[in-house]
């Protein structure tokens, strides 16, 4: 049986590891600036299995508009080319010999308004990860008080300090949501 302060410890970590959820999300939203997150999740078919594209080249933003994705093999080039155009990025690759280069669109304004309603969908599923993570934890220390591990107060003390942690994590969601939403509404 766990302690209250053991309770209190996976409450923050799994509270910390839905943020990062929410966070690595938010990256691959593409905002109309290059930015190298956008292609951190492509697989790429190269030496007979699906491997990251990290693993088969290196992604640089040479200006605010452009992505270069520079392959360590000039084998794996086709490959690349391919992943991308099959992705949901809805990018078009140049190739320039070990090259391929992806020109970011400036976005419509309709185009920024649905990828603001993307985020936020996003924003609030990592709330309710957060939220999920405290019943659990409150469930836990009500398990303990019934067992008689903790007292009446410490009980109460529980749930509040697992309110607060709560709290703060909802509230760098809400950080996070404000601060991609100026991002994608920037022109």
């Amino acid at each position: 049986m766990a302690t209250l302060d053991e309770i209190y410890k996976h409450t923050d970590e799994k509270m910390q590891k839905a943020l990062e959820a929410t966070r690595n999300e938010f990256v691959a939203i593409r905002t109309g600036r290059a930015s190298t997150g956008l292609v951190d999740r492509l697989l790429v078919e190269a030496y007979g299995a699906s491997v990251p594209l990290k693993q088969v080249a290196s992604v640089s933003t040479p200006d605010p508009r452009t992505l270069q994705i520079t392959a360590f093999d000039k084998t794996t080039v086709g490959a690349i080319k391919k992943a991308i155009e099959t992705s949901d990025l809805g990018l078009m690759p140049n190739i320039d010999g070990q090259h391929v280069r992806l020109q970011i669109p400036q976005l419509t304004e309709e185009r920024r308004k649905d990828l603001v309603k993307v985020v936020h969908k996003k924003a609030e599923d990592g709330k309710i990860a957060i939220r999920n993570v405290r019943h659990k934890s409150i469930d836990e220390i009500k398990t303990l008080h019934k067992d008689h591990k903790v007292t009446e107060d410490e009980h109460k003390r529980g749930g509040e300090h697992v309110q607060k942690l709560t709290d703060k994590y909802i509230k760098e969601v809400d950080n996070l949501t404000a601060h991609k939403e100026k991002e994608i509404m920037e022109v």
